[in-house]
């Protein structure tokens, strides 16, 4: 077992890498744990302008952004290596960037199906799997504690029959926090998952103010879709040193638009 088990995790000024933070969730992100005093590196592996826009609109300093594709295990491992040395070490990662490629079974052909799945799996799952590794290994060869928190998603438990790939390594991240939430507990590494419901970013703007919009609004109770600081807002607590017995939890953020049991 590691001292790092015995050690407390800072509260602020910590370095926090998040993937996939050019915009959307990942942008709330970086900018809740900039805002209360920790160093963010910033990740993209195409948007680069929303990216450095992210890292512009930081509060604070000591900020950097890191670029790579998840999808790529060298790289992977290049880009932790590169954010623990900008930032001193890595204390919190937050795997959030994802990919979602419209393939319903029915209209969609064998060889599709294999790319869409392939290029699904090779980052929201491969990509945050390998990443965690890269992050853990570090931590645990230091002594020190951390945290890692996953972005998953509702359609992990109701389906996603439009983007099956998606639905099913967003279910599968979710196991993948579980089982390290477990093996790293011993380490101080604290794991744990969001699941967002329909969130309003910029993927799927087109959607909300189109003629399905306020169907998806009707999903929840309250109305309404979540705004990305909410879902940020969860991440920020899962990461934090209060939260440490909430490890290996699933939390769904959905404004009860879906109850599991």
């Amino acid at each position: 077992m590691s001292n790092g088990s015995t050690q407390e995790l800072a509260t602020t000024g910590r370095g926090v890498l998040v993937t996939g933070a050019s915009r959307g969730i990942g942008r709330a992100v970086a900018a809740a744990f900039a805002a209360q005093g920790d160093r963010v590196a910033v990740h993209c592996s195409a948007r680069h302008a929303d990216a450095e826009r992210t890292l512009a609109e930081l509060d604070g300093t000591g900020h950097v952004l890191v670029t790579g594709d998840l999808a790529d295990p060298a790289r992977v491992e290049a880009l932790a290596a590169e954010a623990a040395e900008a930032l001193e070490g890595v204390d919190v990662l937050v795997n959030n960037a994802a990919v979602m490629v419209r393939h319903p079974l029915a209209e969609t052909s064998y060889a599709d199906w294999q790319a869409a799945w392939r290029d699904t799996a090779a980052v929201n799952l491969f990509g945050a799997a390998n990443l965690s590794h890269c992050v853990a290994r570090r931590l645990i060869d230091e002594g020190r504690p951390g945290r890692i928190v996953n972005v998953g998603s509702r359609g992990a438990f109701r389906g996603e029959p439009d983007h099956p790939a998606y639905g099913a390594t967003k279910a599968a991240l979710h196991a993948l926090g579980q089982s390290l939430a477990v093996s790293l507990a011993p380490y101080g590494i604290a794991v744990a998952s969001v699941a967002p419901g329909f969130v309003a970013t910029e993927r799927v703007a087109e959607r909300l103010t189109g003629p399905e919009g306020a169907a998806i609004r009707e999903q929840s109770p309250f109305g309404r879709v979540a705004e990305p600081a909410e879902i940020a807002a969860a991440v920020r607590y899962l990461a934090s040193p209060e939260a440490v017995w909430s490890s290996g939890t699933v939390l769904d953020v959905n404004g009860a638009s879906y109850l599991r049991t």
